[in-house]
């Protein structure tokens, strides 16, 4: 066990053999902190918090109340092989989360990066990969190998379906479900969700200049207005991806995405 002298740890709270707890980390009371857990510096753990497994945190988190972190995941075929959980820098996990690892029938690691603002209640599942600031709102959770691309957003009480994957800047409306993959910027709403604009609202899409802007406009014209074959939409990106950057965002896409987009009824 290695427990920086400038850790606050509370007398109640139980630190196992093995665990490694950084500078200025403080654990609030009740908490449970396995052997195998790393913790960087200045990340705070909220009380009657679990985090157990190989589960690496990075700097600067905070974790609320009752959250359960690095646990067992929800597959059957799971038989206690080493998965881990790897969480970045500077994330905000509110209360009552739930975070499980990888498997090895999948990337044997559930990854998150930096910069998330992940509400109460939220469910990571097994093999998620998560970009960076993306937001997940209230009692919204990800199936295992959900892939969430930076900046991406959803809103509360949402549930995303297993293996799909939300591309950068796309946007998940409050109580949809998502069954199927939400190209770049798209935004999605209902159950099961359908394709409902373009969230111009994204940090990535407002840095864009215009005529990139008005491209990916045109982009969602052509998948979802015309009567065009999505092999000729991905033809298209193809051709323009040379001369306008942001087209790659969509090629990155097409190349994991392997459920199908969300369409019009």
């Amino acid at each position: 066990m290695s427990i920086s002298s400038l850790a606050r740890i509370a007398a109640s709270s139980l630190v196992e053999a093995g665990a490694i707890i950084g500078a200025h980390v403080t654990i609030g009371p009740f908490c449970v902190i396995a052997a195998g857990v790393v913790i960087g510096e200045g990340t705070a753990i909220g009380s009657h918090s679990v985090i157990n497994g190989l589960t690496t945190i990075g700097r600067d988190n905070t974790f609320g109340q009752y959250s359960s972190i690095g646990e067992v995941n929800q597959d059957l075929k799971y038989a206690n092989e080493p998965t881990t959980l790897v969480i970045g820098d500077r994330n905000q996990i509110g209360k009552n989360a739930t975070f499980h690892r990888g498997t090895v029938q999948g990337r044997s690691a559930t990854l998150i990066g930096n910069d998330n603002l992940f509400l109460d209640s939220v469910h990571i599942g097994h093999d998620c990969v998560v970009g960076n600031g993306t937001q997940i709102g209230d009692n919204s959770g990800l199936a295992g190998h959900v892939e969430l691309d930076d900046e991406a957003r959803i809103g509360f009480m949402c549930a995303i379906h297993q293996f799909c994957v939300l591309g950068v800047g796309a946007r998940i409306v409050d109580r949809s479900a998502v069954v199927q993959d939400v190209p770049p910027f798209v935004i999605a709403k209902g159950n099961r969700a359908m394709p409902a604009g373009i969230n111009a609202t994204s940090k990535t899409f407002l840095a864009l200049e215009k005529y990139q802007q008005d491209l990916i406009h045109t982009f969602y014209d052509m998948l979802y207005h015309q009567s065009l074959a999505l092999e000729e939409v991905k033809q298209a990106l193809k051709i323009l991806e040379s001369d306008y950057p942001v087209m790659g965002l969509f090629d990155s896409f097409w190349t994991r995405s392997a459920r199908g987009i969300i369409r019009q009824k």
